[in-house]
């Protein structure tokens, strides 16, 4: 019974020596612990590449997809009903502006018109003898006055039929290539009938958007290059318009661009990759795009100051293949992180193995 009990109080000794170790560990250990932190030991400079601050001149170009549209263009449609007469033109041909393409039957306004000059003659006649009349006091005034009242209305019932018989003529209204016909000879048409498109297409327009950011650094008279499918020569034209308001869905300002097209091988419709070359930036500072880091506030970089790495919020700008224009945050001759970053934290021992 007294080993037994014995064997208990050896158990309870052992545990409670146990607790104390694991939770109350002794002042010397701490002491020793402390000793050794504080006797000088520290983590080992992390290895990082590092970049030196320069101005470099800023190709200030900006790409763009587009599309190629005509000069002008327009639908060919009739402004009456009737029975096609005539077509003048051949599909796909040039034509030239006022040249008649398509006539409607016209038969009635014809016959009237005709009807309407005889009668023109006649009061003109009358009118001519009236005002040899009333020189001699041959005839009253009232009698002049119907005559002249009768002339001038038959002139204009003239006028009427004319622009009624221009109506059922359509001719082109500027110079280009009509396209391909919808209809025949002899067919019924009605204003909504589309007959053909005409298209001109020399010169050509170059439609494309750019984000609002250059809003205010293009201007009319910028170059601009592109290239279309199945064309390889290259492709110039100018900046002649602007749309004077950014687009509050896309945040893009419209641009639109003439080039020539003397030989008709741009063909409206097509996709274009469009360049513009904005004016050149001669002291940008520039800096690899791999040494920005996104922040909930921004973007930063790591500066390298007495061999120790401080973040530093910057302001970016125009963006090249591999380098990223910065605005504020960074001076000329500062020494940044670019590789390694990932392993640094702020005000951490930096070495720099390679320098850029």
């Amino acid at each position: 019974m007294k080993f037994k009990n014995l064997i208990i109080i050896t158990l309870i000794i052992a545990a409670l020596l146990t607790v104390k170790f694991i939770f109350f560990p002794s002042e010397s250990g701490e002491a020793d612990a402390k000793g050794g932190k504080g006797s000088g030991a520290k983590s080992p400079p992390s290895n990082v590449g590092a970049f030196v601050v320069r101005a470099e001149k800023l190709s200030n170009e900006v790409y763009a997809s587009g599309t190629i549209m005509a000069n002008e263009e327009v639908q060919l449609q009739p402004e009456v009903a009737g029975k096609v007469k005539q077509i003048n033109f051949s599909e796909g041909s040039k034509v030239s502006k006022g040249q008649l393409l398509v006539k409607i039957n016209d038969d009635e306004l014809s016959a009237s018109s005709r009807k309407l000059k005889l009668q023109f003659e006649l009061a003109e006649q009358k009118l001519n003898r009236y005002k040899q009349l009333i020189a001699v006091n041959g005839i009253s005034q009232e009698e002049f006055d119907v005559a002249q009242n009768q002339y001038n209305s038959i002139k204009a019932d003239i006028d009427l039929i004319n622009a009624q018989i221009a109506k059922t003529e359509i001719r082109a209204p500027f110079d280009g290539v009509i396209g391909l016909k919808n209809v025949s000879e002899g067919a019924y048409v009605t204003p909504n009938t589309i007959i053909a498109g005409i298209q001109q297409i020399n010169p050509v327009k170059i439609d494309f958007s750019v984000s609002e950011k250059y809003s205010s650094l293009i201007k009319n008279g910028d170059k601009i290059s592109f290239s279309i499918e199945g064309n390889n020569t290259a492709l110039t034209g100018k900046v002649f318009a602007i749309e004077p308001k950014i687009d509050m869905t896309t945040r893009t300002v419209q641009v639109r661009a003439l080039c020539l097209n003397p030989n008709g091988n741009i063909y409206p419709g097509a996709f274009a990759r469009v360049k513009l070359a904005l004016q050149d930036i001669d002291s940008a500072m520039m800096v690899p795009t791999e040494s920005i880091i996104p922040d909930l506030k921004g973007k930063k970089v790591y500066r390298i100051k007495n061999g120790q790495a401080e973040p530093v919020k910057v302001i970016t700008g125009l963006r090249t293949d591999e380098k990223i224009q910065i605005i504020e945050g960074l001076n000329i001759g500062d020494t940044i992180v670019t590789t390694g970053i990932m392993t640094i934290k702020p005000g951490a021992s930096v070495k720099i193995i390679e320098t850029k």
